[in-house]
């Protein structure tokens, strides 16, 4: 049985956030994460009637252990305090609008696991906003766009996470595009072992990938990218503000991985966000890759014993579709 990060602990860490004063009234454990759990804690005694406590404990992670991952790779699962923190410190310090940190606890004093306590923003995430609330909607997204403007103005010579790169060392690999498409070959394979449609084809996109990559040139200039920023990694706050979370990605990478996955998680809304100046010949490359990701992550997620399966089988499905589509055009 999956064990969860209890009550009595999240009230005794509350307390140490907010105060002794401060009374736990409630806690919802909130549905999304994959990698972290997330607490709404409600407590009585403070200004704020809740805050969010994030837990990276084993058992809050579902997806299954793998040996030999390089836990500084790009894109590699990012999660834990200390990648956390590095997003929170860099994107504070640029303007960026996160969830503001009441406190971070590596101590495993309370808690048998790092855990953080910041703001609970009072607002929706904007894929729900997008469906009840276009009109309201549209003005984050606007705002949005300028923040991720602010985002990929900051220019990195070093590729990288960044807490990998704050602490001085280099990210697996020689550039952004050699880690898209070695790391496109291995999911390729597994997609292929679980996903007969994949298997079928496995050789001709093999050959795609090869051909995609061989199109684009060396760059030596990164910029800073969420590296998972779809509408759900989004919230707006009550006076209509995006304030951007599950940052532990964060990392200077081609701007060209970015705008795939907001192509592909907001759709129709995409141009609202796009940008000139992006280099066709990565789009392609990338593209690829991240179909390819989105059909063996998805399924090797079902290993294990994470609840929202007809989802991920779905995600699976429609990009194995997609990854295929893309040999015909």
């Amino acid at each position: 049985m999956r064990q969860f990060t209890d009550i009595a602990v999240l009230s005794g860490i509350v307390r140490e956030a907010l105060g002794s004063g401060v009374d736990v009234i409630g806690v919802d454990r909130l549905r999304g994460g994959s990698k972290k759990g997330v607490y709404r804690v409600h407590v009585r005694g403070s200004r704020a009637a809740s805050v969010i406590v994030y837990s990276w404990a084993d058992g809050e992670n579902f997806w299954p252990s793998a040996e030999g991952v390089d836990a500084g790779h790009p894109l590699a699962p990012a999660s834990g305090l200390v990648p956390f923190l590095a997003a929170q410190r860099t994107l504070d310090r640029i303007g960026v609008r996160v969830p503001a940190l009441v406190l971070a606890d590596d101590s495993r004093r309370r808690h048998p696991a790092d855990v953080a306590v910041v703001e609970d923003v009072a607002g929706p995430t904007l894929e729900a906003l997008l469906r009840t609330d276009p009109a309201r909607a549209s003005d984050a997204l606007s705002e949005l766009a300028a923040m991720l403007g602010v985002m990929h103005r900051q220019r990195g010579r070093r590729f990288g996470r960044v807490d990998v790169l704050e602490r001085g060392d280099k990210a697996s690999g020689d550039s952004c595009e050699q880690v898209v498409f070695e790391r496109a070959l291995e999911d390729l394979a597994e997609a292929a072992e679980r996903d007969p449609r994949i298997g079928s084809a496995a050789a001709p996109l093999r050959d795609r990938l090869r051909e995609l990559a061989a199109r684009v040139t060396p760059r030596t200039e990164h910029r800073l990218i969420h590296g998972e920023l779809g509408p759900d990694h989004v919230l707006v706050d009550a006076q209509g503000h995006p304030v951007l979370i599950d940052i532990e990605g964060l990392m200077f990478f081609d701007v060209e991985w970015e705008h795939v996955f907001l192509q592909l998680r907001f759709g129709e809304r995409y141009p609202a966000l796009s940008r000139p100046g992006l280099d066709p010949a990565r789009l392609d490359l990338f593209m690829l890759a991240m179909r390819l990701s989105l059909v063996a992550g998805p399924l090797r997620i079902l290993d294990g014993d994470f609840p929202h399966r007809a989802l991920m089988r779905g995600i699976a499905d429609h990009n194995a579709k997609e990854a295929l589509a893309l040999l015909t055009r």
